[in-house]
């Protein structure tokens, strides 16, 4: 046990919990490099990641600088006398160890993995391991469920009582906003639907970002039960509540390699609607050339999978695949999205058709599922029952003051005659993302042209819309060096 100075870091890394210590001092104590190492204070103690550096403007020798969500952990600051000793790694680590030489991991392994990732005991390294293990050599349907489990267990869980329904669109097609329209609609037949959803990590928005530009959708757990008790329904941001935290973490380590290993899917997707109480799931498959299932075999095989996985969970599991060849609607970003759905809810007849069809057709396979006639979707939707639940949904989430769509603008023409047989729904987001979507909420894509639209030379394809004309400029940078529309 050896005695330093804490040196507060105005630095939080929101994951794994760091420690510097000066190099004269790790050589001193024969400290190394990512050792975890125990911080002990009269009233509380902590395990964190040694980072060591030889900068004695960062730390000085006999000092221990530590990052501020360290110092908010332990209740310290500059200057407090902390004790240091070593500890060792976490059993977790020899589990990742024997995924990578391909052996199954048991329910009891797995918790112990998704704890230590929880709770950021794990290296940014070694939970690429993990995940890397997963995509190289897969997860059985019995590890699925225990990984499914353990993310659950490891998290809270919101109970609500008798049948409860929700859907998940495992993602890639630009907009496809249809929970915004399926979840008042459901609340209008008097069905429970706690919708959680998430918010972009690579496309132009999700569900979280666009249902933002309405209402508020950072809710504690007791607000989201009071509304559904009250309307049935919600369509909240579920990374604000402690629902499979590990799932999170998870994605942001595959994030950067556009990793998306199948059995990782599926343990995300069911973890989230298991933690909710889910009874009856409806699973929508995007299939297409730009998206993450290209062919009718692999959606076949994801399908059985979720199945499969579902019957073991003791939920209802129904998927259905859909076209995931070209936007759903016409906007892509936050606020264009949320546009097209409140066209839809309130009939508009230049509302885009596809959104409404699809949002038609995914509500009458969750209707069937619960038992209720599925023509009940399409008469919620016209009578103006389900825009009325929306706008009960939005009061009692709290409305927020819209965004203004963005001021800078350009317009996308053909440069030809002829007619449009593909569009890049990856190109399509990378432009919105670049325009400065979802951070950015009235920036995106307007598309006037869809596929099988006939064009003459110089119509508009697209509308990039930005806040800023830097971001404008990049846009159009990227664009000029981009084949979106064939």
């Amino acid at each position: 046990m050896v005695d330093f100075r804490v040196e507060r870091l105005d630095i939080s890394t929101g994951q794994t919990l760091v420690a510097v210590m000066h190099k004269k001092d790790a050589d001193l104590y024969d400290f190394q490099h990512s050792d975890r190492i125990k911080l002990s204070t009269k009233k509380s103690s902590l395990t964190v990641i040694l980072d060591i550096t030889s900068d004695i403007t960062l730390v000085k020798p006999g000092t221990l600088a530590l990052f501020k969500d360290v110092c908010k952990i332990l209740h310290i600051r500059t200057g407090t006398k902390i004790q240091v000793t070593f500890s060792g790694k976490p059993d977790s680590v020899e589990f990742i160890r024997d995924k990578l030489n391909g052996n199954s991991l048991h329910y009891k392994e797995l918790l112990s993995i998704v704890k230590d990732i929880t709770a950021d005991r794990l290296t940014d390294i070694e939970k690429t391991y993990f995940v890397s293990a997963c995509y190289i050599h897969g997860l059985s349907s019995q590890e699925i469920v225990d990984l499914t489990k353990a993310m659950v267990a490891t998290g809270d869980k919101i109970s609500f009582r008798g049948v409860t329904l929700d859907k998940h669109c495992i993602g890639g097609v630009p907009n496809n906003r249809t929970s915004m329209i399926v979840v008042p609609i459901l609340a209008a037949a008097g069905l429970t639907i706690a919708k959680t959803s998430s918010r972009a990590i690579t496309s132009p928005a999700g569900t979280a970002d666009t249902m933002e530009c309405l209402a508020k959708v950072e809710l504690p757990q007791k607000k989201i039960l009071d509304i559904v008790k009250q309307v049935k329904g919600c369509l909240v941001h579920g990374g604000s509540m402690n629902l499979a935290p590990a799932d999170d973490k998870i994605i942001l380590v595959e994030s950067p390699m556009s990793i998306d290993a199948e059995g990782q899917l599926v343990a995300s997707v069911m973890a989230k609607k298991y933690s909710v109480s889910a009874t009856h799931v409806l699973i929508d498959i995007p299939m297409g050339p730009d998206v993450k299932v290209k062919s009718k075999r692999d959606a076949r095989r994801l399908q059985r999978l979720f199945e499969d996985v579902g019957q073991r969970l003791g939920m209802h599991v129904k998927v259905i695949v859909t076209d995931g060849s070209q936007p759903i609607g016409r906007g892509v970003g936050p606020l264009l999205e949320a546009e097209d759905v409140i066209a839809v809810l309130r009939n508009d007849p230049l509302a885009p058709q596809d959104l409404r069809d699809k949002s038609i057709l995914l509500t009458e396979h969750l209707l069937e599922l619960a038992g209720k006639p599925k023509d009940l979707a399409t008469e919620l939707l016209e009578s103006g029952a389900a825009w009325q639940k929306m706008k009960d949904i939005i009061a009692l989430q709290g409305p927020c003051r819209k965004p203004k769509l963005g001021q800078y603008r350009y317009n996308v023409r053909s440069s030809s005659e002829g007619k449009i047989i593909a569009i890049n729904n990856k190109i399509i987001s990378k432009i919105a993302r670049t325009a400065g979507a979802p951070l950015d909420k009235g920036a995106g894509i307007f598309i006037h042209r869809k596929i099988g639209s006939s064009v003459q030379k110089q119509d508009i394809l697209y509308t990039i819309y930005a806040e800023n004309e830097t971001k404008l400029n990049l846009a159009k940078k990227y664009v000029q060096g981009a084949y979106v529309v064939n």
